[in-house]
């Protein structure tokens, strides 16, 4: 059956509407509104509410791809003959995108988006991470108290550097990440790494996290 016109309106306000969140979020973040969406796309409140009837919909439409993106990176990161190599690549190749995306970082950083989305890239992203960790440990690259959550901290604190310089000189945080990094690298601690609840804690809840 040929598609009737109002599917084909439909689709197509759809797209309209992602196109202008999806500019709105990547400069202003997630907390752009439904209202901001609906003004710069030239339609009406309801038309947002009936596409997108929850806010995680309008999300999870928008960073699917982003967040296969960075697990795509995880993946190519953990393939590296040197393990240390492999988490600085991927730790700069991450920031890039959060760069060009501030949405994107506050969602990968736990920005208050709770989501199935967030959760299933967590699921894929951390094996890859934690391997790399472990192999840089066992090679004596890292200190043997080293884990998975210490690049966490990284990730928090060099993309807090990014939110408060973005838009100025971007080796404001290529600098932070590089001392962030030396310091891993260093850093004894007196306690064991830090355990997958810690970890959640850290970046914040999901829908599988009570």
């Amino acid at each position: 059956m040929p598609e009737t016109p109002l599917r084909r309106d439909a689709e197509r306000n759809r797209q309209l509407l992602l196109s202008h969140a999806g500019e709105l979020m990547a400069r202003e973040g997630l907390g752009v509104t439904y209202e901001q969406i609906a003004r710069a796309a030239g339609t009406g409140m309801g038309t947002v509410y009936r596409r997108f009837p929850e806010r995680s919909d309008l999300v999870d439409a928008l960073f699917a791809e982003h967040i296969d993106a960075v697990v795509g990176l995880a993946r190519e990161a953990s393939a590296y003959d040197d393990a240390w190599e492999g988490v600085c690549w991927f730790m700069v190749r991450q920031f890039e995108l959060e760069r060009d995306n501030r949405a994107l970082g506050e969602l990968l950083r736990g920005g208050g988006q709770s989501s199935e989305l967030v959760a299933r890239g967590r699921r894929e992203i951390t094996p890859h991470v934690t391997g790399l960790v472990e192999r840089a440990v066992a090679a004596g690259q890292l200190p043997p108290t080293t884990g998975a959550g210490d690049l966490v901290l990284v990730h928090l604190m060099v993309g807090a550097v990014m939110d408060a310089t973005r838009g100025s000189d971007d080796r404001l945080w290529r600098r932070a990440l590089h001392t962030a990094l030396a310091g891993v690298r260093t850093a004894t601690h007196a306690e064991p790494p830090f355990p997958d609840t810690a970890i959640d804690r850290l970046y914040g809840p999901t829908e599988e996290t009570p």
